[in-house]
C-alpha cells in the first residue's frame, strides 16, 4: 500500500503546468486527478482534467479507464480537508445539550482522505490529498476551475501552461512566450520581470523599476556573474513591496533557470544542490548550460563563502 500525502496547492498547480515540448497532461500515465465533491458540485467548476468518483453503496468507485499502478500523480480532493487525521463530526441539533444522551460524535476521514485509502491499495506512488480541497485551490487559482467534463488529446495538445511556481504567490519561472501572454500577467498578477535573454518583451519597456533585462545569449560561453547582485537586489526589492515577479528566458530551461537559482542561493543562504533540487520539484526541465552551472558554483563560493556541491555530479 503507496500510502497518502498532503499536497499543497502550489504542488497540484506545478503539476498541472509541467511541459516538455507539449503539456505533460497529453500524456496518459502521468496525473490522475479525481474530485470527490457531489455531482452538482463538480457540475459547478472543478479544476481542469479533473474527473469525479463516483460511489456506489457508500463505496468510491475506481474509474476503469485509470491505470492507477503506472500513474506518477494520483491526486484526489473533496470541498475543504486540510488534514489526513480523522476528524470529529457530530450530529446533535443545535438546541441540544452538549452533555444530553441523545448528542453524538463520531471520528470519520475526510471524504478525500477516505477515498485516497482505497485509492492506495492500487497505485505505486502514494495517493496526493489536495490540501484545503477544492475551495483553497479555486481561491488561488481562478483561471484552472472549468466546468469541461471530457477532454479530448487534440484540446490538451493545445493546453498553454503557465509558469512554473517558485514562490507561492510570488515569484515565477517561465518562458518568452508566457511573458508575453497579456491573459497570464492577469491572471498571476505580474507586477514585474526578469527577462534574461536577447528578446525584448512587450510589457513594462523602459520601466527599470519594473523590468530587469540581462541581455545574455543562450550560449555556454554567456556571462552571467556580472548581473547576479544587481538581480537579487530587485528581487528583494519587489519581494519587500509584495509585487509578484516573472523571471523568463527563451525557452525558460537554462538561462532563467540560472537566475532563479542564484538567487534561491543568496536569498536563503543555501547550497547549489539545494536550491537546484528545490527548482527541480517545480519544474521538471531545469537545464542551465555548464557555463552557467560553472558560474553558479563560483556564486555558491560568493554567498557561503566555499564551494559545497560538487558539479562534475551527472546531476548538474
Amino acid at each position: 500500500m503507496a500510502g497518502l500525502v498532503l499536497c499543497e496547492p502550489t504542488e497540484l498547480y506545478n503539476i498541472l503546468n509541467q511541459v516538455t515540448k507539449l503539456s505533460r497532461l497529453t500524456e496518459p500515465n502521468y496525473l490522475c486527478l479525481l474530485d470527490v465533491r457531489s455531482k452538482w458540485e463538480y457540475d459547478e467548476s472543478h479544476v481542469i482534467t479533473a474527473r469525479r468518483v463516483k460511489k456506489r453503496a457508500n463505496e468510491y468507485l475506481i474509474p476503469e479507464s485509470v491505470d492507477l499502478e503506472c500513474v506518477k500523480y494520483c491526486v484526489v480532493y473533496d470541498n475543504n480537508t486540510s488534514t489526513l487525521e480523522i476528524i470529529l463530526r457530530g450530529d446533535n441539533k443545535e438546541d441540544e445539550d452538549d452533555s444530553s444522551d441523545d448528542s453524538r460524535q463520531e471520528l470519520v476521514p475526510g471524504a478525500a482522505v477516505e477515498c485516497g485509502r482505497v485509492l492506495a491499495h492500487f497505485t505505486r506512488h502514494p495517493v496526493c490529498v489536495l490540501k484545503g480541497g477544492y475551495e483553497r485551490f479555486s481561491a488561488m487559482y481562478h483561471f484552472l476551475r472549468t466546468q469541461k467534463i471530457i477532454w479530448m488529446l487534440q484540446e490538451l495538445d493545445a493546453f498553454q501552461p503557465y509558469p512554473a511556481e517558485i514562490i507561492p504567490g510570488k515569484i515565477y519561472l517561465g518562458n518568452f512566450r508566457q511573458a508575453c501572454d497579456p491573459k497570464i500577467q492577469k491572471d498571476l498578477k505580474i507586477k514585474a520581470h526578469v527577462n534574461v535573454s536577447m528578446e525584448k518583451g512587450p510589457f513594462f519597456i523602459d520601466d527599470k523599476d519594473k523590468l530587469l533585462h540581462i541581455k545574455i545569449e543562450d550560449s555556454p560561453e554567456a556571462n552571467i556573474s556580472p548581473f547576479l547582485r544587481h538581480l537579487c537586489h530587485f528581487l528583494e526589492i519587489h519581494l519587500q513591496l509584495g509585487s509578484v515577479i516573472l523571471v523568463f528566458s527563451t525557452l525558460g530551461i537554462s538561462r532563467s533557470c540560472a537566475a532563479i537559482l542564484a538567487f534561491l542561493m543568496h536569498w536563503n543562504e543555501q547550497t547549489l544542490k539545494k536550491s537546484w533540487a528545490y527548482v527541480k520539484k517545480c519544474k521538471n526541465n531545469v537545464h542551465p548550460n555548464r557555463g552557467l552551472v560553472a558560474q553558479l558554483s563560483e556564486w555558491e563560493k560568493v554567498v557561503l563563502g566555499d564551494s559545497v556541491t560538487d558539479i562534475l555530479d551527472p546531476l548538474y
